[in-house]
């Protein structure tokens, strides 16, 4: 199996150590992060959605344009939207990045930040708009001809797009689909659409047990071979495993700091997660500080489970071991971002990287060496 790495990109520098200070976009920012991602060696960058944010969509765009390899990962939450108008955007876009798109669909797990921009279904309601939401946009990319749809949240009559993806999956007009959401309902929509099933940083036996979910639920619509497995971490690495932990401690610290003035942290400690994804981070933290050999759970702890929170620590050469036991498991994409965005992407394409796709390559050529059509020839 092959390995992919997705960084990220946002508006303006800022973490769980780094409180958000100027510009709410800075241009110069969006360029210099986007373009260290690519001179790095990451394949992607994910531009995230958030209720209060700056547009994902313009942002995605910007960092198109500033770069020529690296491809997007775009957020995108159904429902504020209409898919006919999603589809033909999403397909725009990935002309404009001449094929580097990729849309990362999130229902939405809390009822509050839905409801900031005018959504008031409830949880499964939001994952049921979702499938048809994507029966509608992949029809719109696919169909050839004008087609009329009439479902329970959406009437289409005579739809047709001008515009098609330049991206094509079996010959037929396609972005890639990621897919976000742990609960029961969630697991039905990833099945039936995911190209790629997004999990946050669980311990091994958690994400084994998620894979085998997703290709139960993906079984009944033949997709249980097709759908592809990501995993985002916050690695921590530094050149002696006792400095990685000793940064590790440092960077909870100020975390400390910064959400304890934060809002939006503070809001969420108010209140467990509704969530499934929060809820499984935090039901892991319960279990240890630190799970498997290097999985650090302090920051999930610490912020609510408020995303991608959970940390490999050690040297490079051990937070790659970690990265390739996980691969072992099905998972072949990490999106991977650091407390100090730029300066980590950078010492992660430089340290970390490098090593995990070498060992992916080692074994991906041992395995081919010892194929019976290698062994004949």
């Amino acid at each position: 199996m092959s390995v992919e790495f997705i960084g990220y990109v946002a508006s303006r520098e800022a973490s769980e150590i780094i409180a958000p200070s100027g510009p709410v976009i800075d241009k110069s920012w969006i360029s210099t992060v986007a373009k260290a991602h690519e001179r790095a060696g990451f394949d992607r960058a994910l531009v995230a959605y958030g209720s209060s944010s700056p547009d994902a969509f313009q942002i995605a765009a910007y960092a198109a344009h500033e770069t020529r390899t690296l491809k997007l990962l775009l957020a995108h939450r159904p429902g504020f939207v209409f898919p006919t108008l999603a589809a033909r955007q999403l397909a725009s876009l990935d002309h404009f990045s001449e094929g580097r798109l990729t849309v990362h669909i999130i229902s939405g797990g809390s009822d509050a930040e839905q409801q900031r921009d005018g959504d008031y279904l409830d949880h499964d309601q939001r994952y049921d708009r979702t499938d048809e939401y994507l029966d509608v946009v992949k029809r719109t990319w696919t169909s050839t001809q004008p087609f009329d749809h009439e479902g329970a949240h959406y009437r289409v009559k005579d739809n047709f797009a001008g515009i098609k993806p330049l991206q094509t999956r079996d010959g037929l007009p396609h972005v890639p689909v990621f897919f976000g959401g742990s609960s029961e309902a969630a697991l039905r929509v990833a099945g039936k659409h995911a190209d790629v099933y997004a999990l946050w940083g669980e311990p091994l036996d958690q994400v084994r047990e998620a894979i085998a979910s997703v290709r139960a639920a993906a079984l009944p619509h033949g997709r249980d071979k097709q759908v592809g497995f990501s995993l985002s971490l916050r690695p921590i690495i530094a050149a002696t495993e006792e400095a990685a932990w000793a940064k590790a401690h440092r960077i909870l610290e100020r975390a400390r700091s910064v959400v304890a003035q934060s809002p939006r942290y503070q809001q969420r400690l108010g209140a467990a997660p509704q969530n499934v994804g929060s809820q499984r981070l935090l039901q892991a933290a319960s279990r240890g500080k630190v799970l498997d050999a290097r999985l650090w759970t302090e920051l999930s702890a610490l912020t609510g489970a408020a995303g991608n929170s959970t940390s490999l620590v050690g040297t490079p050469e051990q937070v790659a071991e970690s990265l390739l036991a996980y691969h072992d498991l099905g998972v072949t994409t990490f999106l991977i971002r650091g407390f100090e965005p730029l300066l980590d992407a950078i010492d992660y394409g430089r340290e970390l990287i490098p090593l995990v796709r070498a060992e992916v390559a080692r074994r991906e050529a041992q395995v081919r060496d010892a194929s019976p059509a290698a062994i004949a020839a």
